[in-house]
C-alpha cells in the first residue's frame, strides 16, 4: 500500500495545496500486489493524511482472498504505522512489515549499536540488526520491531530504520522482504509516465475518481499483457517500452475478398517475436466450465 500526488490545475473539486509537494493536487491511494497489479486505487483530496480511508481500500482486498488458502503479507510505509491496521492483519492472518518512525525509546534498544566502529570505515557500509519487544502507548499490546543499523564512509551518523512486524524471520531477511516495497514506487511511476494516469481534466471530484478507474485498467490490461503474454527476452520492458514498440505499431491494412493482412515493419518486433506474444496471448484463453 502506498499513497501518491495527481497535480492539479484550476478551481478543480477537493483539490488542495501539498506542502510537502509543493503544488495543488490530489492524493491517490495504491494496493499493489507482488506481481505489480493495482489491487485497488481511491482518489483522495491532497489535505489528507497518507493513510486516510485505508479502510475502505484495504477491507475488500482481504474480502477477496479470505476463502484462498495462501500465505498473504502486507507492507507499508511509516505512513501505515497505525494499530488498528495491525490488529486488522492480524485477525485475518496477514503477516506484515511496516516502517516505524523512531524515538528516543526506540534509540534506547540499540543504543549498543549506535557507537562508531573503531578504525578506518570500509568503502562497503557496516550493516547491524537488532529485534526485540516494544509497545507504543497507543497499542494494546508489545510486538516485535527490527532495527537496521548502516554505516556508511565519510557520513558521521548511521542511517536507523525500524520496521513493526510479526514475521518470525531473521532480522535481515525481514528488512529484506520490506525493502521490496520499493517497487510500489516503480509501479506508482510507471502508470504515471506510460499512462499518464495523473491527468485529472474533470471538475467534478467523482469524474476524477472514475478517470482514475479507468487508468487503472488501462495499467493492469498492460501489466497482465507484460508478464501473461511476452517471451522471456523482452518480459523486463517497462509499460512506456511496451507501448511504444508494441503496441503503438504501424500497419498497413490490406483487404481481399476472404481475409485481411496487416502488413507491419520488423524494426521494432520482429515477425517471430510477434507471433510468439500471439501464440502466448492464444494460450490464455479461459477453460469452458467442466472442462478443467
Amino acid at each position: 500500500m502506498d499513497s501518491s500526488d495527481s497535480p492539479t490545475f484550476g478551481k478543480q473539486e477537493g483539490s488542495a495545496y501539498n506542502g510537502h509537494f509543493g503544488y495543488t493536487c490530489y492524493h491517490p491511494l495504491f494496493v499493489f500486489n507482488q506481481f505489480g497489479d493495482i489491487e485497488r486505487a481511491l482518489l483522495r483530496n491532497d489535505n489528507v493524511y497518507s493513510s486516510d480511508d485505508w479502510k475502505s481500500v484495504l477491507e475488500p482486498i482481504i474480502k477477496r482472498y479470505q476463502d484462498k488458502e495462501i500465505t498473504r503479507y502486507f507492507r507499508g510505509d511509516a505512513a501505515f504505522a497505525n494499530p488498528d491496521i495491525y490488529r486488522l492483519l492480524e485477525a485475518e492472518d496477514y503477516y506484515y512489515a511496516i516502517r516505524l518512525k523512531g524515538n528516543n525509546i526506540l534509540q534506547s534498544h540499540i543504543e549498543h549499536l549506535l557507537t562508531r566502529p573503531v578504525g578506518r570505515p570500509p568503502k562497503k557500509p557496516i550493516v547491524q540488526y537488532h529485534s526485540f519487544r516494544y509497545q507504543a502507548t497507543s497499542w494494546e499490546r508489545d510486538r516485535r520491531v527490527v532495527a537496521k543499523v548502516e554505516w556508511h564512509e565519510g557520513e558521521l551518523f548511521p542511517r536507523v530504520g525500524f520496521i513493526v512486524t510479526n514475521l518470525r524471520w531473521k532480522h535481515s531477511n525481514v528488512v529484506k522482504f520490506y525493502n521490496k516495497r520499493g517497487t510500489a514506487e516503480q509501479w506508482i511511476k510507471e502508470g504515471k509516465y506510460a499512462l499518464k494516469w495523473t491527468r485529472r481534466s474533470c471538475h467534478d471530484f467523482d469524474d476524477n475518481q472514475v478517470r482514475l478507474q479507468l487508468f487503472c485498467m488501462a495499467y493492469n490490461i498492460g501489466n497482465f499483457l507484460r508478464r501473461l503474454a511476452l517471451p522471456k527476452s523482452i518480459n523486463d520492458w517497462s509499460l512506456r517500452t511496451m507501448r511504444e514498440k508494441l503496441v503503438k505499431i504501424g500497419a498497413k491494412v490490406v483487404s481481399h475478398a476472404r481475409y485481411v493482412t496487416f502488413q507491419m515493419a520488423e524494426v521494432l518486433v520482429s515477425r517471430s517475436l510477434f507471433y510468439e506474444i500471439l501464440e502466448k496471448i492464444k494460450r490464455l484463453k479461459p477453460i469452458p466450465i467442466g472442462c478443467g
